[in-house]
C-alpha cells in the first residue's frame, strides 16, 4: 500500500460495440473486451499466498441461482428485507431465499425476460428490469406478478420504488417514472447521450425533494418526482481530452446522498460533492471511477478505475490513504461492514480493508467466479452475487487491528484538487 499520492487515476476504457451504437465495457466490468489482445492489459496483481488474519470470516451458506450473467455487465444484486434474500439470474429466474441458510421459499421463472437490473424490494413488492427493455413487478409473498411494463431501451440499473413509482435510468439515458399502482408511466426523461459511452447506467437516489440520476457527459440531474423536470442540473466533470475516448465523462456510479450532500464520482472524470438543495458543486477531486463509492458518518471509499481503493475527507475530498494491492481485479464499490470496508473480485475472493488505513485485513474465497456485483449488507451478514449465478453469505467476527487507531495517517495532498 502507498500513500502521500495525488488523488488521481489513469484514464482507460475497451470498445464494445452494441446495436449499432459505440459503448465501452468499464474497467472496472466483469469482462475483457480486447483490441486485438487475448488477455487485458494489465494484469490482476496477485494476492498473497498467506491471506491476512486480523478478521475471522465465517462463510454461512451458497446456492446457485441460474445460469450467472454469461459474460455480460448487468446490475443484478441481492436485496435483503427482513428475514428474505430476493435475486435475480439473467436466464430469467427470479428467487426469494431465506437469510439464514440460503433456503429457497419461492421461485419464478420467465424464460423470455433476460433479467439484467435489480431487484428492489419495498414492503410486499419487488422489482426486477431486463434487457428487451421490460420491468417486472411482483409479489415478495409469493412471486407473483403484479404489473409489467414494455420501456424503449435496455435496463442496466437497479429499478427503483420510490414513493409510488418505480423509477428505472435505462441504457440510452431515459429516465422513466412508472405508477407503482399498475405499471403505467407517468413521465419521462430523456437525455440524449453521446456517440461513444460506458456501458452502463447510474442507478437513481431519492434526495428530500427528488430523485437524482448520474448520465452521460458528466452531468448530475436532480429531477422532481410529480413531473420529470429537472429541479437543478449540474456539470460534474466537462469531457476533455484530444479524442472520443478520451472525452468520455460518464457518470455510471450510483449517487450516494449523506444529509444535504451528494457525492459522485465519474468515468475519465472528478469525485465531487454537490450542495443537493442547489445544485451547487461544493468541491472535486480528479479521479476517474466506474464501480462506485460508500460512505460512512466521517469518510468516503471509492475503487478508481484501477482498481486502487481511496478514502477521502468529504468535508474537501482530501485524499487519507490509498490502498493498491487488489489493482486490476476489477473490484466490485466498496461498502462498510461493521468495522470494516468490503470489495469482491474478479476471482471471487471478497476483501476486508481497515477504514482506517487502508490495511488488509482478511479475505475469503465464496466462489469461482467473479463477484458480479456490489455486496449488500444486511446488520452484520455479507450478500454476494457471482457471475456464475451463485448467492452466498458470509460473516466477519473479531475486532479488526487498526481498524480503530488513535490516530489516523494524514491527509495526501491533492495536487489536482479545485474548491468551487
Amino acid at each position: 500500500m502507498n500513500s502521500h499520492r495525488p488523488l488521481c487515476t489513469r484514464r482507460r476504457a475497451l470498445l464494445l460495440a452494441l446495436g449499432g451504437s459505440v459503448l465501452l465495457q468499464g474497467c472496472g466490468s466483469l469482462g475483457w473486451i480486447g483490441l486485438g489482445r487475448n488477455k487485458p492489459p494489465r494484469p490482476p496483481t496477485e494476492l498473497a499466498k498467506t491471506a491476512p488474519q486480523a478478521v475471522q470470516i465465517r462463510p454461512l451458506w451458497s446456492t446457485r441461482i441460474g445460469k450467472g450473467q454469461e459474460g455480460r455487465t448487468l446490475s443484478l444484486r441481492p436485496a435483503v428485507a427482513g428475514n428474505r434474500v430476493y435475486a435475480a439470474d439473467h436466464s430469467g429466474r427470479v428467487v426469494a431465499l431465506a437469510a439464514a441458510d440460503g433456503r429457497p421459499l419461492w421461485e419464478r421463472d420467465e424464460r423470455r425476460m433476460p433479467f439484467s437490473g435489480g431487484p428492489d424490494v419495498d414492503g410486499e413488492q419487488l422489482v426486477v428490469g431486463a434487457s428487451n427493455g421490460q420491468v417486472l413487478l411482483l409479489s415478495t409473498r409469493d412471486g407473483s406478478q403484479r404489473w409489467r411494463a414494455q420501456l424503449g431501451s435496455e435496463v442496466l440499473s437497479v429499478p427503483r420504488i420510490i414513493g409510488d413509482l418505480v423509477v428505472v435510468h435505462t441504457i440510452d439515458d431515459s429516465v422513466y417514472a412508472l405508477e407503482l399502482s399498475d405499471g403505467s408511466e407517468r413521465w419521462r426523461f430523456g437525455y440524449q447521450a453521446p456517440i461513444l459511452t460506458l456501458r452502463g447506467s447510474s442507478t437513481p437516489a431519492v434526495g428530500p425533494n427528488g430523485i437524482i440520476v448520474g448520465v452521460s457527459k458528466g452531468r448530475l440531474i436532480y429531477l422532481d418526482p410529480e413531473q420529470g423536470v429537472p429541479i437543478w442540473e449540474v456539470m460534474i466533470s466537462p469531457p476533455s481530452g484530444r479524442t472520443e475516448l478520451e472525452r468520455i465523462a460518464d457518470i455510471d456510479t450510483d449517487p450516494v446522498v449523506v444529509g444535504e450532500q451528494v457525492f459522485v464520482a465519474s468515468f475519465n472524470g472528478d469525485l465531487a460533492a454537490v450542495d443537493i438543495n442547489s445544485g451547487t458543486v461544493r468541491w472535486r477531486r480528479e479521479l476517474s471511477a466506474h464501480a462506485g463509492l460508500a460512505a460512512s458518518a466521517d469518510a468516503l471509499y471509492i475503487t478508481d478505475s484501477d482498481d486502487q481503493l481511496w478514502a477521502a475527507d468529504p468535508t474537501d475530498g482530501a485524499g487519507r490513504w490509498r490502498q493498491d494491492d487488489l489493482r486490476y481485479r476489477r473490484l466490485t464499490a466498496p461498502v462498510v461492514v461493521g468495522d470494516a470496508l468490503v470489495v469482491g473480485d474478479l476471482e471471487g475472493y471478497v476483501h476486508w480493508v481497515s477504514p482506517r488505513d487502508g490495511r488488509l485485513l482478511g479475505r475469503t474465497r465464496v466462489g469461482k467466479a467473479a463477484v458480479a456485483s456490489t455486496p449488500v449488507v444486511a446488520g452484520q451478514t455479507l450478500y454476494v452475487q457471482l457471475a456464475n449465478g451463485t448467492i452466498a453469505a458470509v460473516r466477519a467476527t473479531g475486532t479488526p487491528t487498526g481498524a480503530r487507531s488513535e490516530t489516523p495517517p494524514a491527509a495526501e495532498t491533492a495536487a489536482s484538487a479545485r474548491q468551487d
